[in-house]
């Protein structure tokens, strides 16, 4: 019996330890914003997956493969970092693509626990998101959504690579592309 209360007794302890220890935890972003203009118009702005123009974090950007699945484009940010993008589904009827990170420049290394970290230009890991045109009558809603892991994937994160850097970094992008591009088409 005394073994049976102390298993009991310990059964939060365990659970609590076993959640701690999991790691990081998938994060999404979702932003939606509604353009007053046709969506006709508004896909002509973000169609071509090589021009990223539109985005005011963007320096310039080149692509291979144009709008086909597998495409690749180079974003070079203001502040000359650099995130590989490869085109995961487009689909021209739907007004919609969903792509992936798949490589990104440092912004800086740091020490952390004991070692060098580098920290990413996009404090994240393992980036897939999507952009969705929606017509509305004569107004479109555009919603781009992500899901992401924190830079850092081990246990306690440094400051710069924790879910609150991440999401606010993402959230910021969202919002600012988004922001221009319905200045944009709103001309």
């Amino acid at each position: 019996m005394k073994k049976f209360c102390l298993t009991i007794s310990l059964l939060p302890f365990l659970f609590a330890a076993t959640a701690y220890a999991h790691g990081p935890v998938r994060q999404k972003v979702e932003e939606k914003i509604t353009i007053n203009a046709p969506a006709q118009k508004v896909w002509g702005i973000i169609k071509d997956y090589g021009d990223m123009s539109w985005l005011p974090a963007i320096k310039n950007t080149t692509v291979t493969g144009g709008n086909s699945e597998g495409a690749t484009r180079v974003l070079t940010l203001q502040d000359g970092g650099t995130i590989t993008e490869e085109l995961k589904k487009y689909d021209e009827g739907k007004m919609s693509y969903a792509y992936k990170i798949t490589e990104m420049s440092t912004a800086k290394t740091i020490t952390h626990a004991g070692a060098e970290e580098k920290v990413p230009v996009l404090p994240v890991d393992n980036y897939a998101a999507s952009i969705d045109l929606e017509a509305k009558g004569e107004a479109t809603l555009v919603t781009w959504k992500a899901g992401f892991y924190r830079a850092y994937v081990n246990n306690n994160p440094p400051p710069e690579m924790n879910e609150e850097v991440a999401n606010t970094a993402v959230k910021g992008i969202f919002k600012a592309g988004l922001e221009n591009l319905k200045s944009l088409a709103e001309k």
